[in-house]
């Protein structure tokens, strides 16, 4: 379905890069799991490690899961590509850019 806009639409995006400083937007969607549906957006620091961002913020959203354990994740992904994360680097140096989306398979 199309949109039908009355004018043009001349405003600044509210979740532009420049607006978080070091951190970003980073989406993460556990695929193939029913009770999550669609993806979680988290804000992260650019440089945090990605396991740290895990630790931190995905093993928390994806425990809600009874049936989640935080060695489950396999099978990662980066925006539609097969992505193996690398220890001890940050996000953005592992090619995790803002609005980024991060998948699983357990």
């Amino acid at each position: 379905m199309s949109v039908r806009a009355i004018g043009p639409y001349e405003f600044p995006s509210a979740d532009r890069q420049e607006v978080f400083g070091e951190d970003q937007l980073v989406y993460v969607h556990w695929r193939g799991n029913p009770l999550f549906c669609a993806a979680a957006a988290f804000r992260a620091p650019q440089a945090m490690p990605f396991e740290q961002f895990v630790e931190a913020m995905v093993d928390p959203w994806a425990g809600s899961d009874p049936s989640y354990t935080p060695t489950a994740p396999k099978h990662w992904e980066l925006d539609g590509q097969p992505f193996t994360p690398q220890s001890g680097r940050g996000l953005r140096d592992q090619g995790v850019g803002h609005k980024s989306l991060v998948i699983f398979r357990t």
